[in-house]
């Protein structure tokens, strides 16, 4: 056996593991959890002499894990113009961004950025591409959304469009268009495919840095691994993830695309290579237009492909109509082919009845929800949403009732990886402005710290490996400035992260 490496001595322990809660150490060697003790330092003479870190009596934790992530876009987002609602508060200072952005660029570069959210905005409203006109005539420009669902294109970036605006509203997205002139206002909705041929992508060695910057921040989180689960993944970004070696353990979705594009490969790709391991296929359905995108018939086909591969199915599902839709489409499946713990995914269910809840459960369907949202969308929740649903919005503490299988995630970049937020968020159930928002959804501390560790790691089909502390689970380990089970204040940080044993991140 390997020589031990390190002892993460005198700490408060919080394993995550049912069968032993709590403990005061943890032994590791060759990347991996040897002991958790109950002592201050493991007994027995082979821990003698071993490097010790005194975690000072703070907490223990499994490395937090985000089971929903759109990595690549989280990365531009560091690195792109940020018009999000912490740098902009209305329609001149968003002028005034892109701006400065167009005057450091040669004439006819792109301006790019992201994050805007027009109901932060003073005005309550998007801006427009004449707007974006008066400021950069030369530069075509794209700003995204903060929900990475709509995109905002001045003229010259429509003109570079034109031939993708002639063919009219795809089936899955909307060209918003002025009322009166029937013009586009330069408001795309759902069309984030059709613009990624259009707007030029990132270099190898741009993505390389933005990458970084990510990993970096995420590690800073506390947050070790990952599943990438945007729909536009294929074979060229899983290689790109593939060549990095991350810090950050990473695990991929593909797209629909990719599935069909890969056919009878599925299972070879997904044994050739565990670094960055292939989980699962993304559907959206999408309610864009006011109807399922695909229909039911088409969803249900999809899902039983995906489902005969032996692979996960992860469905983006916001509303009631849509998770019935996924329910209605694994239980297709598991009729036509019955598979025992096929783990097949809900991503969001941001809406959701006990009804449809226990549906869910009864299904075996996961559900990975995202309570940072409580947080940061909270007053529009409260705004926008109808006091019929309001109740049952991120309904964590009706999955839990009801029986469902439920993970916690960001959704990043649409909102901040850091899951100490997330945490509390699940159990104040405050918006940022301290708005309470469907307060009796609320969860305790400790199941809240279960959704971004043992049920996300479960919802990766990676709970053998992380997500609790336990003798022969990797050694991913976050530090805590204090117990989350005591409170979660604001003022709650992370001091250390371990990947595979290493020191990965030390908060100075």
């Amino acid at each position: 056996m390997d020589a031990p490496e390190l002892v993460l001595a005198n700490a408060r322990v919080q394993t995550m593991d049912p069968l032993r809660p709590l403990a005061r150490s943890v032994g590791l060697v060759g990347g991996r959890i040897a002991v958790v003790s109950d002592r201050a330092v493991p007994a027995g003479p082979r821990w003698r002499g071993v490097p010790q870190f005194d975690c000072g009596g703070r907490t223990l934790l499994p490395g937090f894990i985000d089971p929903h992530c759109h990595l690549l876009a989280y990365a531009r987002s560091l690195t792109t113009l940020d018009v999000g609602p912490s740098r902009v508060r209305s329609i001149a200072q968003l002028q005034a961004a892109v701006a400065d952005a167009a005057q450091a660029l040669p004439e006819g570069a792109w301006v790019k950025g992201r994050g805007y959210d027009e109901f932060q905005l003073a005005e309550g409203r998007h801006p427009t591409r004449l707007e974006l006109d008066a400021v950069s005539p030369h530069h075509p420009v794209r700003l995204e959304h903060r929900s990475g669902h709509a995109h905002l294109l001045n003229s010259a970036a429509l003109a570079r469009a034109a031939a993708l605006l002639e063919q009219g509203d795809p089936v899955d997205g909307l060209i918003d268009r002025d009322p009166a002139s029937g013009e586009p206002t330069g408001l795309l909705f759902g069309m984030h495919r059709q613009l990624a041929g259009i707007v030029p992508a990132w270099d190898a060695d741009e993505a390389d840095r933005a990458l970084d910057c990510a990993e970096h921040a995420l590690l800073s989180f506390g947050v070790t691994c990952v599943h990438d689960t945007s729909p536009g993944n294929g074979l060229k970004r899983l290689e790109m993830f593939r060549r990095r070696r991350a810090s950050v353990r990473v695990a991929m979705a593909l797209g629909w695309d990719a599935f069909e594009e890969i056919g009878e490969g599925w299972q070879s790709l997904c044994r050739s290579d565990g670094a960055v391991p292939v989980l699962g296929v993304k559907l959206t359905i999408h309610e864009v237009t006011g109807r399922l995108n695909p229909s039911l018939p088409e969803l249900r086909e999809r899902v039983l492909r995906i489902h005969s591969a032996g692979a996960q199915v992860l469905m983006h599902a916001v509303e009631p109509a849509a998770i019935e839709a996924a329910c209605a489409a694994v239980e297709f499946a598991q009729r036509r082919l019955p598979r025992a713990d096929h783990r097949h995914r809900i991503e969001h269910a941001s809406v959701c009845p006990p009804a449809l809840a226990g549906r869910v459960a009864a299904a075996g369907i996961t559900v990975v929800a995202q309570p940072t949202f409580i947080e940061a969308s909270g007053e529009r929740y409260l705004a926008t949403v109808a006091p019929c649903d309001i109740g049952h919005l991120v309904p964590l503490a009706t999955f839990l009732r009801c029986g469902v299988h439920v993970a916690a995630s960001s959704d990043a970049p649409v909102a901040s990886p850091d899951p100490l937020i997330g945490l509390r968020a699940a159990v104040t159930r405050l918006s940022r402005q301290g708005a309470p928002v469907a307060p009796h959804q609320a969860i305790a501390p400790v199941d809240a710290l279960g959704l971004f560790t043992r049920q996300a790691a479960r919802a990766m089909r990676a709970e053998d490996e992380r997500g609790t502390l336990r003798a022969g689970a990797s050694a991913d380990l976050v530090l805590l400035s204090s117990n989350p089970l005591d409170g979660l204040q604001r003022d709650l940080r992370v001091d250390l992260t371990l990947v595979g044993g290493e020191m990965v991140y030390t908060r100075n």
